[in-house]
């Protein structure tokens, strides 16, 4: 059962154990830059919300990371269709194409839980409690899947390493920035409020903040809004497969 998915996923794994040392350090060193610059310089002393300033910032690290990490896949499929035609391959063989969307986003998967690990650690060593738990590890797996199915989408639609480029340059790099991740959105001006609004990062950061932050209040709802989001997302997925195959 879903032996086309579990191909894919192993395939994907074996070479992702290639460069795991230049992944370790690319999930490392920007969240590393960031948590230095804003919660030791710009946040130092400061308060969000009656919680200091590295308890919220902490959180938004680890979104912002893994969210690039699951959306990253985008340029590795790139590489392989543009120059070593493994999608291609993929689409001949006897392989459902909802199992190539499966593999794959699992692959994202696995590649944001990296960050997510880095982020525990450094919650240790600058001493803000975080709480792991099953809710997180919920709102983890839809945020995880949907930016990974994101990166699928966008790796389909795109014509050149260029094209991917400017989807990140436009999507992206201001969903960091917008959504919650270093400051909170209620506290924006309200024309970034509604651009934060269309953000699926906005409500992940929302979400998993409340999960992991100790007394905070847990809004269900957002459950309900990632796996509409996820839903959407896999449906266009395999819409755009379909026309690639043609």
């Amino acid at each position: 059962m879903l032996y086309g998915a579990r191909a894919i996923y192993l395939r994907e794994m074996l070479i992702l154990r290639r460069k795991m040392i230049k992944t370790l350090m690319a999930s490392a060193v920007s969240p590393a830059l960031f948590l230095l610059a804003f919660g030791y310089g710009v946040g130092r002393g400061a308060q969000v919300g009656g919680v200091d300033y590295l308890a919220f910032l902490l959180p938004g690290l680890l979104t912002m990371s893994s969210m690039n990490q699951a959306y990253g896949i985008a340029t590795e499929i790139n590489i392989s269709r543009f120059y070593f035609k493994v999608f291609e391959e993929f689409l001949l063989a006897p392989i459902k194409r909802w199992e190539i969307i499966l593999g794959e986003t699992c692959y994202g998967i696995t590649k944001g839980f990296i960050p997510v690990l880095i982020i525990g650690l450094y919650s240790l060593l600058t001493g803000v409690t975080l709480k792991f738990g099953p809710l997180f590890l919920l709102a983890l797996l839809l945020h995880l899947a949907i930016f990974a199915l994101l990166g699928f989408i966008a790796a389909m639609i795109v014509k050149s390493h260029a094209d991917q480029a400017t989807i990140n340059a436009f999507l992206i790099t201001p969903m960091m920035f917008l959504s919650g991740t270093f400051f909170p959105v209620d506290q924006m001006p309200l024309a970034i409020r509604a651009v934060a609004s269309i953000f699926p990062l906005t409500y992940s950061t929302q979400l998993i903040r409340a999960t992991l932050t100790p007394g905070a209040e847990l809004n269900a709802w957002l459950y309900l809004v990632l796996v509409a989001i996820l839903a959407v997302l896999f449906f266009l997925a395999k819409r755009i497969v379909a026309k690639v195959e043609i």
